[in-house]
This record gives structure tokens, C-alpha cells and sequence, in this order.
């Protein structure tokens, strides 16, 4: 992964506006890093929907010592670039077990499932607290995501997308027994 190349321009008046909106929400501590290239978090996705890296792309670091309110209330503060014609996506996984990956017959663990299962409920429930507060909400939450770092991302978007937008599945699919691709789209009035 690290060979493959996704030369993206950068968006660094939007990085700024980034920084301008979290600031005016909040957040104490806000920096910009203009050396660093993309994460597979965000290249692989942008790759698949932009394959000529024709539009520039901002990426948002998560902070895996804050929780998934923290990540919302983020994502709320970013709120405004939607009308300004940003496209907000979080890029990881519904389940994300690198450890518990099965190489063999592909069958979905059940505590996997249960996971994925309970999170499309929540989200297409809007029990959009539920899933700020997975770790206590959700079954197998620390099995599904022992770092949450691929589980972050969506609570981004989430909080985005509004406290009154409407989730729909839009995708979904298991790769080695553990991994759901579930992937969801949140529409505002």
C-alpha cells in the first residue's frame, strides 16, 4: 500500500476552514499539517470514487483518546461545509478485528454480525447516542473495535450529517469472517 500513489491536490484553504470551524466550536487545540500525505483512510476511498485524483482532498485526523461524542461533536462543528459544497465521508470499517480475521471459509463470526447488526439498527433507528456511546451500548463493542480508529470516522460524518438526518444502508459485505463493509449515507431536510 504504501507504493501505490493517489496524487490528490491538497486543500489547504479548506484546511484552514477546518480549523476556523473547530476553533469557533470548542476545540482548544487545532493544528494543520501541511507535510503529511494521505491516509489509506482517505486515499483508498477518493481513489475508488475519483480515480484521475482530479479534486482536492482534506483529510481530518481522529483522536483515539477522546470518545465517539467527541467525534460527533467534530463532525457537528463541520457541519457548515456541507453547504459550502464539501463532500464529509468517514472512511473505515463496522467491524475492524485485524486479530480475529478468518483465512479459512470466510464465515462471519457471530459476534462480528451481532456488532454490525445492533449499528445499522441504531443508525437506521436514529439512535444516534447509542452509537456515541457504542462501548457501552453495543455488544461485543471492544471485540468489534479494539482501537477505534476505523470506528471514529463515522461518528465524524454522523455528527455532520445532524442530529435530524436519516441513515440509509447503502452497502454491505463480510471479507475474512470478521470484517463488515457496511457503509451508510446520511441525508439532511
Amino acid at each position: 500500500m504504501y507504493q501505490i500513489k493517489y496524487p490528490a491536490p491538497g486543500a489547504p484553504d479548506l484546511a484552514m476552514r477546518v480549523k476556523e470551524l473547530l476553533i469557533a466550536s470548542g476545540f482548544k487545540r487545532v493544528n494543520v499539517e501541511k507535510g503529511r500525505g494521505l491516509d489509506h483512510g482517505a486515499w483508498v476511498p477518493t481513489m475508488l470514487m475519483y480515480p484521475n485524483a482530479d479534486i482536492p482532498v482534506c483529510q481530518l485526523s481522529i483522536q483515539t483518546n477522546k470518545d465517539g461524542t467527541y467525534h460527533y461533536n467534530m463532525g457537528k462543528a463541520l457541519a457548515p461545509l456541507r453547504e459550502e459544497g464539501v463532500l464529509i465521508f468517514g472512511s473505515g470499517s463496522a467491524t475492524h478485528n485485524l486479530r480475529e480475521m478468518d483465512m479459512s471459509n470466510g464465515h462471519v463470526v457471530s459476534w462480528a454480525e451481532v456488532f454490525d447488526t445492533w449499528l445499522k439498527e441504531s443508525l437506521l433507528n436514529g439512535r444516534y447516542e447509542d452509537v456515541n456511546h457504542y462501548e457501552k451500548k453495543a455488544p461485543y463493542a471492544k471485540k468489534a473495535h479494539p482501537h477505534p480508529d476505523h470506528f471514529y470516522p463515522l461518528h465524524v460524518a454522523l455528527g455532520a450529517a445532524g442530529d435530524k438526518s436519516k441513515a440509509e444502508q447503502i452497502h454491505h459485505s463480510w471479507s475474512l469472517g470478521s470484517i463488515s463493509y457496511a457503509s451508510y449515507r446520511f441525508t439532511t431536510n
